[in-house]
């Protein structure tokens, strides 16, 4: 049973993941194009991380980062064994349960346009494609999505 649970980033096997995803990006886009937090920025007090677990093994990450009238889903990460099993639903499910705890109206986020994976499993959860939001600037390597959570008020 897949259980997703609050988190550090150096937990350990929560770190590994991070890591993991972090070297992926950089392998898959420029450095510009790499939004990711670092271990320090996932320990701000706006940003609530998960991990999901089946026993003791660290399958996924994802996390909550709390903004001025919205929510951003960051640091979305499924180890590649465990891709297909529900991890990434199991992450985004909590991430919107927190979301809408926290009264937030929608969630965005951005993602690299070769990621086609997530884009599937982000459009099965119920977000569209959106233009920029916040810092983001219009770039080919970056796509952004969002979900309005209509009753999280």
């Amino acid at each position: 049973m897949i259980v997703v649970e609050p988190t550090s980033p150096r937990a350990a096997g929560t770190q590994d993941l991070l890591e993991m995803s972090h070297a992926l990006m950089l392998s898959l886009f420029s450095p510009e194009s790499c939004h990711f937090l670092d271990l320090d920025a996932l320990e701000a007090d706006n940003i609530h991380l998960f991990a999901a677990r089946e026993g003791q093994e660290t399958l996924g990450t994802g996390a909550l980062a709390i903004k001025d009238g919205y929510g951003e889903v960051k640091s979305m990460f499924t180890l590649e064994a465990a891709r297909g099993k529900g991890v990434a639903a199991a992450l985004l499910r909590q991430i919107e349960d927190t979301a809408r705890e926290h009264g937030l109206p929608a969630l965005k986020l951005e993602t690299g346009d070769k990621l086609h994976a997530a884009h599937r499993l982000y459009e099965r959860h119920g977000f569209a494609f959106c233009g920029p939001f916040a810092d983001y600037e219009d770039i080919p390597e970056s796509l952004f999505m969002e979900k309005s959570l209509d009753d999280a008020q």
